[in-house]
């Protein structure tokens, strides 16, 4: 390992560097590679049609943006478990000194970079210590952690009591220095706690396990936080039919976060076709807002959710995850905190790219004020704008997210289907 940064893995794919594996020759083979970067350090008024809103600066959750900055380390004795972290980006691994031969062995499949943990110590192959490690099982040992201490830029924590409370104060006392904390982690539940520990996380994780599984769950969790670095592709589509159907079982979706002007929920009737969805974060003259609140529509609907698959609406409940999206297509995930479903009266809306596109996209929603689609974002306007479903009128724009419209259990597939 020629220096620290090199065990830094960045989680974004590059098509040119692919995963290496050696031949029984020696000769590298490639597959799919991530690349390495070196990381851094830690009112709406129900009388009018259409409603202007001042663009928010509400502070949103900084945590979701800083996973690609997360460093990965595996410590496993199972040759499973490492090809599973190679192929998915994550080349450190951590040995005991007695392993030297196991650590030999895996340098011959795959290029890794292996550590050895002795007296405390993490060492490269080159014997330079990389790594200090502290296990604490009391507060008086939590308290000799500190950033002045010296820990050549690497320190690795083994709580074995406690985690959520010394993982908060970890992250409170190391925040603004230059080293790197890692916490070992026996399950990605684990890892994921100390990755999101006071919004900001610590450093890295070190996880050790013998079953791939886990491996393959923490990637997927990495990769769902990390599409908020991706923005959604919205299109504009033109309303083309407005009209009271009758009651229904409509669903509200009560997130664990706070929703600012201009985000919503991706909600349709065909999963080839969402709209944006406006959150009840807007103050108005007969009602308190619910920032934390989308009216998405009736239990049969499809709702967006994390890693480009969608759910129906009468699937949510507490602790499972939704892609909040906003006008101009940024998105972050939010946990469900609570769903309800009541009977109301609804509104059938339809809407098509162009006149004279065949593929109609539609939704129904509560007939309510407090209900809104979101429009186009126009230029670099700094006022956002939605429409109350019951100003809503043939020839408006709404925001509409295309996608395949075939599915199976939420995920997008390739076959032929007609819906209407």
């Amino acid at each position: 390992m020629a220096s620290l940064s090199s065990a830094s893995v960045s989680l974004v794919r590059t098509p040119n560097h692919l995963p290496c594996f050696r031949s029984n020759h020696g000769k590298v083979q490639s597959l799919n590679r991530y690349s390495k970067t070196k990381t851094t350090h830690l009112s709406i008024n129900s009388s009018l049609r259409m409603c202007s809103i001042a663009a928010s600066d509400w502070p949103l959750s900084t945590s979701m943006y800083e996973l690609s900055s997360k460093k990965v380390w595996i410590w496993t004795e199972n040759s499973q478990v490492m090809t599973a972290a190679v192929e998915r980006g994550w080349d450190t691994f951590i040995f005991s000194s007695q392993n030297q031969g196991l650590a030999n062995e895996w340098s011959k499949i795959a290029l890794i970079d292996p550590l050895f943990i002795k007296e405390g110590e993490i060492f490269d192959n080159a014997g330079e210590r990389v790594a200090t490690i502290f296990q604490v099982s009391t507060p008086s040992e939590l308290k000799k952690l500190h950033p002045e201490a010296h820990h050549v830029g690497n320190v690795v924590i083994d709580l074995l009591d406690w985690q959520v409370i010394p993982a908060e104060n970890i992250v409170a006392e190391f925040q603004g220095s230059k080293t790197t904390v890692f916490a070992v982690s026996k399950s990605p539940a684990e890892a994921q706690l100390f990755l999101e520990a006071l919004e900001h996380g610590l450093g890295g994780v070190v996880l050790k396990v013998e079953d791939v599984k886990a491996v393959l769950d923490l990637k997927e969790y990495f990769n769902r936080r990390n599409e908020v670095h991706n923005r959604l592709s919205l299109t504009k589509a033109t309303i083309t039919q407005v009209h009271a159907v009758g009651m229904g079982d409509r669903v509200c979706v009560d997130l664990c976060s706070l929703m600012r002007p201009g985000e919503g929920l991706l909600v349709g009737s065909f999963a080839r076709g969402l709209f944006l969805v406006h959150s009840e974060c807007l103050e108005s003259s007969y009602i308190a807002s619910r920032p934390f609140r989308v009216n998405a529509g009736p239990v049969h609907a499809y709702v967006a959710t994390p890693g480009g698959k969608t759910s129906y609406l009468s699937e949510l409940k507490a602790g499972k995850e939704v892609m909040v999206v906003d006008q101009t297509g940024k998105m972050r995930t939010a946990i469900v905190g609570r769903v309800k479903i009541e009977t109301r009266p609804l509104i059938l809306v339809e809407a098509k790219i162009d006149a004279n596109d065949q593929t109609v996209y539609s939704i129904l929603l509560q007939t309510a004020e407090t209900v809104a689609l979101v429009c186009p974002h126009e230029g670099n306007r700094t006022q956002k704008t939605v429409i109350p479903v019951t100003s809503l009128k043939v020839g408006d724009e709404v925001l509409l997210r295309l996608q395949g419209g075939a599915r199976h259990t939420g995920i997008e597939i390739k076959e032929f289907i007609v819906e209407n």
